[in-house]
Order: C-alpha cells, then sequence, then structure tokens
C-alpha cells in the first residue's frame, strides 16, 4: 500500500471553476479525501460546454462529491458536520456567499480552531474590490499582464490559457500546507487568503522588479525581448517553428557558427548585445533567412546538441507526442464514473514515494450523497426525505 503524505486527512472543497478546485487536486494527489460540495443543479462549470466539462474533469480527479441546497438550513446543517470533521476548508464563491451561509472563516474556525480555512478571490478581503467577482481575465487586466502581453504596434492580449487562475490554486495549495505543517506542530489552525491579483502580479515578478527598480513602465514586445537579442525570437522552419534565446556573445557566435553564417557575428550591426536591439529588425532577417532552409527538428538537432536555448512551438498533439512529455507521465488514465476509461493530466510533479498510477476520474453530480450522508450518522429514512424535499441531490 503507497503510503501518502496527506493520508487521513480531510478537506471539504466548495470551490468552483479552477482556482480553489486546482488548490484542493493537489492535496487529492498528495493522499487527502476531499469531499466536493456543490449545490444541487452542480458547480458553475458543469454548465459551460466542453470547456467547463475540462474544467470539471481536470481539477476534480479522485474526490468525492455530495450535492447540496445551502439555502436551506438542512443543507446548512450537513455542511457543518462536515466541517466538524475535516482538517482543511478551501472555498471560492462569491464574496460574502459562505458568511451569509453561516459557513465562512470566521464562524467556523471560532466553532472549530484546528482548521485550516482557504478563500481564494478575485481581488483579496481588504481593499475596495473586495465584494467584486473575480476570474482569471480580470486579474490579467488589472495586473498589467494583459498590458505587456502582444505585439507593439498592437492591442493587449490575454495569455492564452487561465494560467492566474492554475497558478492560483497552486499558490493557495501551497499555503493551506504550510498552514497544516505548523498545525501539526501548534494544534492550531489558521486562516488563509489568496487572490488571483496578488498572484498575477507575482507571475510578473522580473517585470515588477523592473519597474520597482527603474521606474521605466514595461511595454509590449511581441516575442522579443526589449533589452537583448535574439531572445524569445520565433524563427520559421520549412515545417514549422521554434523560440530562440542566443544573446550572450558566446552563443550568439555559436549561433551564427552552426547557422553557417559566421560573418553575421563580425557585422558592425551585430557586434554587441547593444547593437543587435537597436538593428533587431536586421538581425532577424538575416537569422530567419538561415532557419527557412532547415526543418524544425533539424534546427532543434544541432542547437539543442550545442547548448543554444530553443523550442520547437508545438501544437498540443504534437506536445503531447513529445518523446519529455511521454517519459514524464503527466497523462495519466482515469476511471470515469460510467467505468469508460479516459486521459487526463495528473499532477507536474514527482514523489519517489508516490508513484503516478490510474486513479479515479471527476465525480458525477451528488455521485457521493448518499455514503457521505451515511457516514454522518443519517439514517435512511432521513435521507430518502432530503433527496424528497430537494435538500440533496444523489448521483446515478
Amino acid at each position: 500500500m503507497i503510503d501518502k503524505p496527506l493520508d487521513g486527512v480531510r478537506v471539504i472543497d466548495f470551490g468552483q471553476f479552477i482556482a480553489a478546485p486546482a488548490a484542493t487536486q493537489v492535496l487529492v494527489d498528495l493522499g487527502a479525501d476531499v469531499i466536493k460540495v456543490e449545490p444541487v443543479h452542480g458547480e458553475s462549470a458543469r454548465g459551460i460546454g466542453v470547456h467547463g466539462k475540462a474544467m470539471v474533469e481536470n481539477y476534480n480527479r479522485g474526490k468525492r462529491a455530495i450535492a447540496l441546497d445551502l439555502k436551506d438550513p438542512r443543507g446548512q446543517e450537513i455542511a457543518r458536520r462536515l466541517i466538524a470533521d475535516a482538517d482543511i476548508v478551501v472555498q471560492n464563491l462569491r464574496p460574502g456567499v459562505m458568511d451569509k451561509l453561516g459557513l465562512g472563516a470566521e464562524e467556523m474556525r471560532t466553532a472549530h480552531p484546528h482548521l485550516v480555512y482557504a478563500t481564494v478571490s478575485g481581488f483579496g478581503l481588504h481593499g475596495p474590490s473586495r465584494n467584486r467577482a473575480g476570474l482569471d481575465i480580470a486579474a490579467q487586466a488589472e495586473s498589467g499582464l494583459m498590458w505587456v502581453t502582444g505585439e507593439h504596434d498592437g492591442e493587449p492580449q490575454k495569455v492564452g490559457a487561465q494560467i492566474v487562475d492554475a497558478a492560483t490554486g497552486y499558490v493557495c495549495a501551497q499555503a493551506i500546507l504550510g498552514a497544516y505543517i505548523r498545525r501539526l506542530r501548534t494544534g492550531e489552525g489558521d486562516t488563509v487568503e489568496v487572490s488571483l491579483l496578488e498572484v498575477a502580479i507575482h507571475l510578473q515578478a522580473p517585470n515588477w522588479g523592473a519597474y520597482l527598480a527603474t521606474g521605466n513602465e514595461p511595454r509590449r514586445m511581441g516575442n522579443g525581448q526589449p533589452t537583448v537579442a535574439p531572445a524569445a525570437d520565433i524563427m520559421p522552419t520549412s515545417d514549422g517553428s521554434v523560440v530562440v534565446s542566443a544573446y550572450s556573445e558566446v552563443h550568439f557566435r555559436r549561433l551564427c557558427r552552426l547557422l553557417g553564417r559566421e560573418e553575421l557575428a563580425d557585422d558592425a550591426r551585430f557586434a554587441d548585445n547593444e547593437s543587435r536591439v537597436r538593428n533587431r529588425v536586421a538581425l532577424l532577417t538575416e537569422l530567419r533567412a538561415a532557419f527557412a532552409t532547415m526543418t524544425s527538428d533539424e534546427a532543434m538537432d544541432v542547437l539543442a546538441a550545442n547548448g543554444v536555448v530553443a523550442g520547437r512551438i508545438n501544437t498540443y498533439p504534437e506536445a503531447m507526442r513529445s518523446p519529455d512529455v511521454q517519459a514524464s507521465g503527466l497523462f495519466i488514465e482515469v476511471s470515469r464514473p460510467d467505468g469508460v476509461p479516459a486521459t487526463a493530466l495528473g499532477t507536474p510533479w514527482h514523489l519517489e514515494s508516490v508513484p503516478k498510477l490510474p486513479t479515479a476520474g471527476a465525480p458525477d453530480l451528488g455521485q457521493h450523497t448518499a455514503e457521505l450522508i451515511a457516514e454522518l450518522g443519517y439514517p435512511t429514512d432521513a435521507l430518502d426525505a432530503l433527496a424528497a424535499d430537494g435538500v440533496v441531490a444523489l448521483g446515478r
């Protein structure tokens, strides 16, 4: 039997969409028993098509699910009893909702001082926007991330995936684990607060650090870097594209030699980094002409073998077929509630003591309601009455 770090730890997850479920997914993968609490009609992500289904399936693997009407006092009582038996609570409902239900951090931690209670919000719990609903895109916008993303002469762009939501989940899990370790030492719980806005700013630490040090506002640069070249520049090949960074003098000369264009390193326009930045357009024209004669695999083979930082620009199918991705075991087999196997994302980290194995997929709505109600000591006739009154929903 595998001994996981959080075996025996119980987590009550009132999360929806990505950020809070991503946090508790980390805890599941570390061995915690995570109970997903949803409305009887399902969490919001279940109702937004294929994209929402993907959120549910990839951020709720291995959880148990109970569906409750938290507006009903009987549903609130079930939630309180679940929390009473728990070590950790995580929620990202609209600000103030849990407090109105009598399930907020202050009330629950007063009743259960051992509890670690984590709240994920859009903009923090202390500023003027504390009651605003927040999603990834709003945090990208208000953190400056969209301002620095896109072509220099174009409009601000969002990042192509919900990285702020996902990163917030991982940050929240990190903070929860810190609070839980403290509880093991002191016996005292803690309150954890994480916001999308703070995480979105922190993801840009190099940009923000430069701005704080110099007062110079970062600007959109497309795929290049403002102070070095070539750096993060796209090089189209005969069958795709690669991205290349070779801005140190050693690496730039090496790149020119590998491309058979040694003369570029001695060209006055490209003699040093400052000159290359000033003549970036001419530099990229010369380099791209050389890369256009190579396939992406040919370019990657020669660059990687000689220590030049580069990456093949992959589609999702190409990335999934990558030998490195295949070797990582990132994609795992999960069993859906209907018994049909599927492929899902596993953990992006490795513990020697916890091998990556096939696991249960995301639960159906209310799949474990009856099981969990029984664990709380409710008799069968009480469950039937709760279901008949719509206080709970039972899985199929």
